[in-house]
């Protein structure tokens, strides 16, 4: 089938089950039959693509089932016709996993059928003859809306992230806790009817792809703001476009300062704490529980803005202690590496007597690095910002055994994903229900907790919705209590919910225990 006529026969079927009940034309039999081969192969591909909202193809499922009853003038024909639509969704499922389409089709050919459904509800032949002809002539549409990204049935979130290269893992993990908190708000009606829908962009953690990336959500795919971007490098890149186009930047994984200026932009809001606090907090305990003098720590960082916002944040700490932060010695790598051979060599010869290192770096370059001189330096305490992503450097570390695990200190703006406060309950549960299969992640809990937040204020702006009207709900959103132990805050002066930092530390099975930074 060609895209011209695929896209036809899409908006045909749309048609059909946009109308009122019974509007079948004719209450033919053989056309609901017909429908059956042609919806039940768009299904059965969306079924067999993970990264596809299940809630999305379930509305699809529940409309078809009620044209399939309507149409049935016995419970034979309607057993009938439900086989049918089972024998082609098996069809469109084994498409997926032969290779003939892949997910990335099987999603336009379902975004293509909802917005079908939330067009004109065409209740005769001559009608649905005519938005056919319409289908032929011109590309088919979102539904138009005076709002970018929103229908009556439909929000459109966006994610520019990695999803390939050596920081997939954060990327993958940010947008799957992302997509259990829609999910399950979507089971619950979605906000005001509306469903929550997010699109990915891979921009591979390399700034030079994260401009056409943002425009490629913008523009092609019609998001209405984007929600847990990834990366600082990449955030650099990214904001200057999003706040030209007053489009929401929401609950990014990064602490960099680029997102927190005083007073906020309009349009960025935060929730985790910066990686100055992050960094204060590790650089305090270090010196006041563990005894070390600030000379004594060293900073492993990317080279990058990324780097340099955690090499920042750990200088102005140690300039709050009141020491020099003149000759902190700083060992770089590069970004999408694990190239750390030089930073090691730089601490071989450095003649301070480092016994501490914050590391500013992805799991798999901080990984190398451990491993490379844990044995140089048995003594050495190596502890890591929240962007690491501590489930991923556990299990880099696990498989090489305690030796190289224990120890190690990862500062998290989430809590424990071990534990049992009310919102990891809560994400756990949503990731078994919608995931199965997936380990708790703190990247996926960090975008549950910030796609949770977001809901919050889109259920709060109301049915008229708006970039302004979410950007005031979000600031009078004040004492939320999602069940992390604390409250969250913005106002127009606040754009950040979160300032806790806690502590954890790898013991000898590679598990994160709690660890009480002051």
């Amino acid at each position: 089938m060609t895209p011209r006529s695929m896209t036809l026969s899409i908006v045909v079927i749309g048609a059909l089950l946009a109308g009122p009940a019974g509007a079948v034309p004719g209450d033919n039999i053989s056309v609901v039959r017909d429908l059956t081969a042609r919806v039940g192969p768009i299904v059965g591909a969306a079924l067999a693509c993970k990264d596809i909202a299940r809630a999305r193809i379930k509305a699809i499922v529940d409309k078809f089932a009620a044209v399939i009853k309507d149409a049935s003038s016995n419970v034979a024909e309607r057993a009938d016709l439900a086989r049918s639509l089972d024998t082609s969704v098996a069809d469109g499922r084994t498409a997926v996993t032969s290779g003939q389409i892949d997910c990335s089709l099987a999603d336009r050919q379902l975004s293509e059928l909802e917005r079908s459904l939330a067009g004109p509800h065409l209740s005769d032949t001559a009608a649905l003859n005519s938005t056919a002809a319409v289908a032929a002539t011109e590309p088919a549409a979102a539904t138009a809306t005076a709002v970018r990204g929103i229908s009556d049935r439909e929000i459109r979130f966006g994610i520019s992230a990695p999803f390939s290269g050596p920081s997939r893992e954060l990327g993958r993990q940010m947008k799957l806790g992302i997509d259990a908190a829609f999910d399950q708000a979507n089971d619950a009606g979605g906000v005001g009817g509306r469903m929550l829908r997010l699109i990915a962009a891979d921009d591979g953690y390399e700034p030079s792809r994260t401009v056409e990336t943002m425009k490629q959500l913008l523009e092609k795919d019609q998001v209405f703001g984007v929600i847990g971007n990834v990366g600082t490098p990449t955030a650099v890149a990214a904001l200057p476009y999003a706040l030209q186009r007053r489009m929401l930047f929401f609950g990014a994984l990064t602490g960099a300062n680029v997102l927190r200026h005083d007073p906020p932009d309009r349009y960025v809001f935060n929730y985790r704490a910066s990686y100055a606090e992050e960094t204060d907090a590790v650089v305090r305990y270090l010196v006041k529980l563990r005894g070390l003098q600030p000379q004594q720590i060293a900073v492993f960082a990317q080279k990058d803005a990324f780097g340099d916002s955690g090499f920042a944040g750990v200088a102005k700490a140690i300039r709050a202690l009141g020491a020099s932060d003149n000759a902190i010695v700083r060992l770089d790598y590069k970004r999408n590496t694990v190239e750390v051979d030089e930073a090691v060599n730089q601490l071989r010869i450095s003649k301070r007597p480092i016994r501490a290192i914050i590391m500013v770096a992805t799991y798999r370059a901080a990984a190398k690095f451990i491993v490379k001189t844990r044995n140089l330096f048995p003594g050495m305490i190596f502890a890591n910002v929240s962007f690491v992503d501590g489930t991923a450097l556990a299990d880099e570390l696990r498989l090489l055994g305690p030796h190289y695990s224990k120890g190690v200190i990862v500062t998290q703006v989430a809590p424990a994903v071990a534990g049992y406060s009310s919102v990891v309950l809560e994400y756990k549960n949503a990731l078994a229900r919608y995931f199965p299969g997936e380990a708790p992640d703190y990247a996926s809990l960090e975008g549950y907790i910030a796609a949770d937040i977001l809901i919050q204020a889109l259920t709060r702006a109301g049915q008229d919705l708006d970039t302004e009207k979410l950007v005031d709900a979000l600031e009078s959103l004040h004492d939320l209590d999602l069940g992390l132990g604390i409250k969250l805050n913005f106002g127009r002066s606040e754009h950040q919910a979160s300032h806790k930092v806690w502590g954890t530390m790898l013991d000898e099975n590679g598990q994160y225990q709690p660890l009480e930074l002051e």
